[in-house]
């Protein structure tokens, strides 16, 4: 069994920072072929792209907004242009920042839309966009979905976001019979609370809750994330698909 990705091309939405950047890091740690940071924040994606090109990956920086359906077709189009392939996709891009503390009956209607239409409708739209490269990968197409654990435990107070990963968990097992005959694989990870920008903003007691139910009692990183995502990617997860991999410590099994 191998995890590199040697020969692989892969892009990585949301890769600017925290989780997706880890993601992009550890696909060029894994000898990616080139690696493509895709976000909406161009000085963040910028940087990242740097950085991994000064640790000799070959690296490109794409702007797009997974709000916009027009800004996705514009996105495979670019990496079309520069590349014959995509051999994977992390679909990591998603709004979790600052949405949650409110109680079902105390969600504004306009979070909800800008939620769902980003955290579903975008993963949707960016899978049929890079689809048609993805057939093209002679190794294959990967496609790893970022859900939740969220979505497995129910977590009160953040129901757009929980109910948005739930249907990224849905969507992957359907993807996965649909993609399965042009022999690309289509899986989720769902990590737990993880030490990123995009966490920072949560309540102690919540980091408290999960460390404290936890089987294996620590905080969560990023590289707790990283290698089952590229397994994911690899020859290693050859026959696997539409399945889903709880990466959070024991805090909830699947």
């Amino acid at each position: 069994m191998t995890t590199s990705l040697s020969d692989r091309v892969i892009v990585v939405t949301g890769a600017a920072r925290g989780l997706g950047r880890a993601f992009a890091e550890a696909c060029a740690r894994a000898d990616a072929k080139a690696i493509v940071v895709a976000d909406i924040e161009e000085e963040a994606g910028e940087a990242t792209a740097a950085f991994l090109r000064d640790e000799g990956a070959d690296a490109v920086f794409a702007h797009y907004d997974q709000g916009d359906p027009n800004s996705i077709l514009r996105l495979a189009a670019n990496v079309e242009n520069r590349f014959d392939r995509v051999d994977g996709l992390i679909n990591n891009a998603a709004i979790a920042t600052g949405i949650g503390g409110k109680a079902y009956d105390e969600i504004d209607i306009a979070t909800w839309d800008r939620v769902t239409a980003v955290n579903i409708r975008g993963p949707w739209l960016v899978t049929r966009a890079f689809a048609p490269l993805l057939r093209k990968s002679t190794r294959g197409g990967r496609i790893v979905n970022l859900a939740s654990d969220t979505a497995l435990w129910g977590a009160p107070r953040l129901l757009h976001y929980v109910a948005s990963k739930g249907a990224v968990i849905a969507m992957t097992r359907s993807l996965a019979r649909e993609l399965g005959p042009d022999n690309i694989a289509v899986n989720a990870v769902a990590p737990g609370l993880t030490l990123v920008e995009a966490t920072e903003y949560v309540p102690q007691e919540r980091h408290d809750l999960y460390i404290d139910g936890r089987a294996m009692r620590r905080a969560q990183t990023p590289d707790d994330v990283t290698g089952p995502v590229v397994f994911l990617l690899s020859d290693g997860a050859n026959f696997t698909t539409g399945q889903l991999i709880p990466i959070n410590g024991g805090f909830v099994f699947n």
